[in-house]
């Protein structure tokens, strides 16, 4: 190391695809700022990989603000790598020591396929939104839905839920790939909320039965999904709509597309 640079041993998950086996492959990354980020050193030992003729490492990204949750890569056996609270992007290299090794792999689920090396397929949270996760009804113009009353707790309880950026840390993390948190936070954001109410007992049946569709497991009840959510989603959330779900398939149960007999 020289000038506080580092140099490191990465050993990242290289897959073809979906449908072919993967493997680990060692890389150096030398002369690394502690002040890149994680997707910043991604980039200079992509450069690096380019300039000798070989292929760079494939891997998703996006806003870099920490807004979008595209960056899902799992490090050192952690979603997002060591630190709480933070994305991949906002992960920076003074996080890590000179001469470490970081191995690299992507999300582990069934329901989020490889497309290529790190990067995964997780449309299936975009099939579980559209199930279900929107406000249909009319609800009026801005000024119309400010003059509804909502008492300050609800508003911050569903702000915090809304905070989810569908990253899918919450199913790398869960030994049962679960991806009740996600669910269950883009549920709350809108059940809890006037807007929301009309569709809020078809809305909870529709989405539950889409992620049971996608082939997610269940809740192992262990918190890791919490623990290690970017945006620290609360399990709160999984709790309110296990209630609604009972509910209403107590007392409100409707036909969910293909589910019903």
């Amino acid at each position: 190391m020289s000038n506080g640079n580092m140099n490191l041993t990465l050993k990242v998950w290289r897959q073809k695809n979906a449908q072919t086996s993967g493997k680990f492959v060692t890389y150096k990354a030398e002369g690394i700022s502690p002040d890149m980020s994680f997707l910043e050193m991604l980039d200079v030992v992509n450069e690096s990989l380019t300039k000798k003729g070989e292929e760079p490492i494939y891997f998703d990204h996006d806003c870099r603000e920490g807004i979008c949750g595209m960056c899902s890569l799992y490090i050192n056996g952690r979603p997002h790598g060591p630190k709480r609270a933070i994305t991949t992007c906002q992960l920076h290299m003074r996080s890590f020591k000179d001469g470490e090794t970081i191995t690299i792999e992507p999300w582990r689920a069934a329901a989020f396929p490889v497309v290529k090396d790190l990067a995964v397929d997780r449309s299936a949270f975009d099939r579980i939104q559209q199930a279900g996760g929107y406000v249909s009804i009319n609800t009026g113009g801005v000024p119309d839905a400010n003059e509804i009353p909502i008492p300050k707790v609800i508003a911050d309880e569903a702000f915090n839920s809304a905070t989810c950026i569908g990253c899918g840390a919450c199913v790398a993390a869960c030994k049962n790939a679960s991806a009740m948190l996600f669910v269950s936070a883009k549920i709350s954001q809108l059940g809890m909320l006037p807007q929301g109410q009309p569709e809020r007992w078809s809305r909870v049946q529709s989405m539950v039965a889409q992620m049971d569709e996608e082939g997610f497991g269940n809740c192992t009840n262990t918190g890791a999904c919490e623990a290690e959510c970017p945006k620290e989603i609360s399990l709160t959330n999984i709790g309110r709509m296990n209630n609604d779900y009972f509910s209403a398939k107590l007392f409100r149960e409707e036909r969910v597309h293909d589910h019903a007999e």
